[in-house]
């Protein structure tokens, strides 16, 4: 049973070292892009009320959830999705506020997945939310952000796809689908199952020029280009406004001079429920996964009682990492490379040289040293920790023994050098 207690359930891991220094430097990078921009930190509970995330706000379906009882026998969830937490709040202590808010986060999210798909359940989420905004300029403001982000932390080879859910709910609405069989729908268009679309539809009572679009929704990817000739294919005013969405949106990010960075998806759809417009995501190599994932959810709020559009988007730093492991992308981080050693009689001197490392900026141990341990046992401590320098002090700590652990040399060097 102690050896039990030793291991972490699964889907979380831990992270120690200079892996976890390298996640706080990708997390602050990110978070510095998202500052330039102008959006302000927000923090919300780690579990909060089980009816924030129920069906109806379309959030992550209720088996996903991790749930627990509080006294007052109260349901409550491990937060599974920031934005409906977003919402809550900004409903509660912004319900005057008419000007747009632009709001950050850098939190956990906990979403029960079946183990065999081996994916996280505990995993790190930065973003952003753009609250009161329903404008294209709102959205192609998401995507910048997304796409300098990235950039930011050393990524180069990535791409964005942006998608438009309105154009789906635009024909199914035409349809005159239950939302049993959207759902079946949106599933096979989202992952290219031309056999299963065509097989669905085919069943359906519709048009043959409505069952066209359909069959060749899940080919409506690539360039703009591409995406322009779906408006060749329906007449329908909703589908082919948001197409004309995408276009406004492109013209944009040209203007920030980004469209290189963006292709397009019709036939990309979401399994939150909460979407309401332009939807995209960021894919890169390393990850069998996105690791950006974002859109418009302008009929969220009103569930709270604020009737007002948003958009937004998270990036899930986990996979990031993995990515940037994968693809042998440095990320610099400042490691404490130093360690001052001193026996007891040194202790004073040794404690003056570590202040005066720190007050230079540089990170910098202090260990006292044992008795019974030579000082060999410290320098494989040293080496196997990436600790560069020992530096050991002896009797009256006014010599210094330095030792380079990566060029194995070793000298004697007065404290007043270091101190002077």
């Amino acid at each position: 049973m102690n050896n039990q207690l030793l291991h972490t359930p699964d889907g979380v891991r831990d992270i120690y070292s200079e892996e976890c220094a390298k996640k706080m430097a990708v997390q602050e990078k990110i978070q510095k892009v998202f500052h330039l921009y102008g959006y302000q930190n927000i923090e919300t509970p780690t579990f909060e009320f089980f009816d924030i995330f129920k069906k109806e706000r379309g959030s992550v379906v209720s088996g996903e959830m991790f749930k627990f009882f509080d006294r007052d026998n109260n349901t409550l969830v491990l937060r599974p999705d920031m934005t409906p937490s977003i919402a809550r709040c900004v409903a509660k202590y912004f319900m005057d506020e008419t000007m747009p808010l632009r709001l950050c986060y850098l939190e956990p999210t906990f979403i029960n997945n079946t183990s065999y798909q081996g994916r996280l359940k505990e995993s790190t989420q930065t973003g952003v939310e753009l609250i009161g905004d329903d404008s294209s300029d709102g959205d192609a403001e998401m995507i910048a952000m997304v796409i300098h982000s990235l950039l930011s932390v050393g990524l180069k080879e990535f791409q964005v796809e942006l998608g438009q859910v309105d154009f789906f709910r635009g024909l199914v609405e035409e349809a005159g689908m239950d939302e049993e069989t959207q759902e079946q729908l949106r599933e096979l268009i989202e992952n290219k199952n031309y056999f299963g679309v065509e097989e669905l539809v085919e069943s359906q009572p519709m048009e043959d020029s409505l069952k066209q679009v359909f069959l060749k929704l899940p080919e409506l990817f690539g360039s703009l280009e591409q995406i322009l000739e779906a408006k060749k294919l329906t007449q329908n005013k909703r589908a082919v406004r948001a197409v004309e969405r995408l276009e406004n949106v492109h013209r944009i990010l040209a203007m920030y001079g980004l469209s290189e960075y963006v292709s397009y998806d019709l036939g990309m759809l979401s399994k939150y429920s909460y979407y309401t417009g332009i939807i995209f995501k960021a894919y890169t190599y390393g990850t069998g996964d996105y690791v950006v994932n974002g859109g418009r959810y302008d009929k969220l709020l009103i569930q709270f009682g604020k009737d007002t559009p948003a958009v937004g988007f998270a990036i899930v730093i986990d996979r990031l990492m993995m990515a940037l492991s994968r693809q042998k992308i440095e990320i610099d981080v400042s490691m404490a490379n130093t360690l001052v050693l001193y026996d007891m009689d040194a202790r004073e001197p040794a404690i003056a040289l570590a202040r005066h490392f720190r007050t230079l900026n540089i990170a910098c141990g202090l260990m006292r040293k044992s008795q019974s341990k030579p000082v060999e046992e410290y320098k494989d401590y040293a080496k196997r920790s990436g600790i560069r320098n020992l530096l050991y002090l002896a009797l009256d700590g006014q010599t210094v023994r330095a030792m380079d652990m990566h060029k194995d040399q070793e000298d004697q060097i007065p404290i007043s050098e270091y101190l002077h």
